[in-house]
């Protein structure tokens, strides 16, 4: 369920000196301090992977060994990575990590997110040029315990590192404010060797720079950010982005042939190859106020939409169905506001939220024949919120979210409302269950950043979740900046492998 959002495009530019040696999604790379074996950084296109080599004595005291690629940001910002040091190594506190810079200097101030390759973990740091490193153990930053995903953010005069083993939330590790970094920094993956005469190897992956805004950032009224469109494969956790656009568009769906991805994208619908290229846009008639309501029928014959209509309550969303090559849409329920979110197995039902003024001020789910007849009301929920009703592949239970215990939690029931039955448990607000096609997984999005239990705006911090569909210990498979958008709609692979998703980010200067 959302509000339409209409998306204006605003140009990004990437700003990159002469002597730059751009890698990846980083403008430069670099040996920082002139170490005797030089290192080097290569960008695998087909996977989207770092791999790095360096050397260098060290990052400490008050000068620093190490090579780096970085890219400028100015304003606040995530880095996140899966990140790992190849072979034995020689030196236990070879290190890699993310790193903040104020300059190319040897001796410049910085703040880093470390792993050494002994385990240790630590938040480091430099206050001034020149000035002798912090040593973790003095601040108590530090732990051990040699995670693979690794994240430093900076938020105001703050910077904080998080880490996380694989399926894990992310952690705290430690925190440092700083009054003398400037705002304009250097910001990237680096690795010594901690021995000027050898050189380690080490490979990063998911890496992701998101500029992000604060959480009074209103997404509907301030500028679009930038989208991403990335595939995830839900078991190895590995992504990959297809398409970048600096403005809004949303909610993928995987088409039935495997091979192309639907979104909507300013009041209209578009398909991409998985591979990326060109959007191609599709032909819904008169609707061209869709909003990322759009689900495909099981049989791959049929779209469902929710589009548009003036002057009615709720902003006049309202339920269409249309062949999936396009053609005219034909109604489904006249009542407003509906919005959209599964089809019933048997082709012929869809299941929606919708608002009935005339029952309740609250939205409740329901669901109708698309050929006719009265809708039906599946939920009585006079104060908490439901969202987000899905089918199993089966038929045997609607999937959905609900806040009726306190936090939003995951729920199922039976096509006709009874047997309601709550299968998260956790702290987070979790949304939108969508359940993969071989009827085994459920992937879901849970919300890091403090929201309301009945909200899901856009530009937060989330995980996406995968858990059995029975319920059980879920696992995180994504950290990003996302919400609203990010994975409204039903959006497995056909081969029960791989989700698509959208993340967001401030265009990167």
């Amino acid at each position: 369920m959302k509000r339409i959002l209409f998306a204006i495009f605003f140009p990004v530019f990437t700003i990159v000196s002469a002597q730059s040696n751009p890698v990846g999604v980083f403008t430069n790379h670099v040996d920082i301090g002139n170490p005797k074996i030089k290192g080097a950084v290569v960008y695998n296109t087909n996977d989207q992977s770092y791999n790095l080599k360096a050397a260098g004595y060290n990052i400490w005291f008050n000068r620093d060994e190490f090579h780096y690629a970085y890219r400028k940001l100015k304003g606040d910002f995530i880095l996140t990575a899966d990140m790992q040091m190849m072979g034995e190594g020689k030196d236990p506190h070879r290190k890699i990590g993310w790193m903040i810079r104020a300059s190319e200097q040897d001796d410049a101030a910085h703040v880093s997110a470390t792993i050494h390759g002994d385990g240790l973990t630590a938040l480091q740091w430099r206050r001034l040029r020149g000035a002798y490193m912090r040593d973790p153990e003095d601040e108590i930053r530090y732990i051990k315990r040699s995670p693979r995903i690794v994240q430093l953010e900076r938020a105001g005069k703050t910077y904080y590192m998080r880490v996380a083993n694989p399926g894990e939330p992310l952690q705290l590790v430690g925190s440092y404010t700083s009054n003398d970094m400037p705002d304009e920094v250097l910001a990237g993956l680096f690795l010594c060797s901690h021995d000027a005469d050898v050189q380690e190897q080490a490979m990063a992956w998911n890496v992701r720079i998101e500029s992000t805004v604060p959480d009074n950032y209103n997404g509907y009224t301030d500028p679009a950010l930038s989208s991403r469109l990335e595939l995830l494969d839900v078991f190895d956790g590995k992504r990959k982005i297809i398409y970048e656009k600096a403005n809004r568009f949303e909610a993928p769906n995987w088409m039935p042939d495997g091979k192309r991805i639907l979104y909507n994208d300013g009041g209209s619908l578009y398909t991409i190859s998985i591979e990326g290229g060109q959007p191609e846009k599709l032909n819904t008639g008169f609707a061209n106020r869709n909003n990322n309501d759009h689900v495909i029928s099981f049989d791959g014959k049929m779209i469902a939409i929710s589009h548009h209509r003036d002057g009615l309550p709720g902003g006049g969303s309202t339920i269409y169905y249309l062949p999936i090559a396009g053609g005219d849409p034909k109604l489904v329920t006249d009542s407003t506001p509906s919005y959209l979110h599964g089809w019933n197995p048997n082709n012929k039902e869809v299941v929606y939220v919708a608002q009935r003024l005339s029952k309740s001020p609250v939205y409740n789910l329901y669901k109708k024949n698309i050929n006719g007849g009265p809708e039906v009301q599946l939920t009585f929920n006079k104060k908490s919120h439901v969202d987000g009703p899905e089918y199993s592949p089966d038929g045997k239970y609607i999937y959905y979210n609900a806040s009726e215990t306190g936090t939003m939690q995951l729920w199922r029931m039976k096509p006709d409302g009874s047997a309601r039955e709550q299968i998260t448990f956790d702290e987070y607000n979790n949304w939108f269950p969508h359940v993969s096609p071989d009827g085994k997984w459920i992937a879901f999005m849970s919300f890091v950043s403090p929201v309301a239990p009945d909200d899901h705006p856009l530009y937060k911090k989330v995980m996406l979740r995968l858990m059995p569909v029975n319920g059980g210990s879920p696992k995180v498979i994504a950290y990003l900046f996302g919400g609203q958008g990010t994975i409204n709609t039903p959006s497995w692979s056909p081969d029960s492998k791989r989700i698509a998703f959208v993340s967001n980010s401030k265009a990167l200067e």
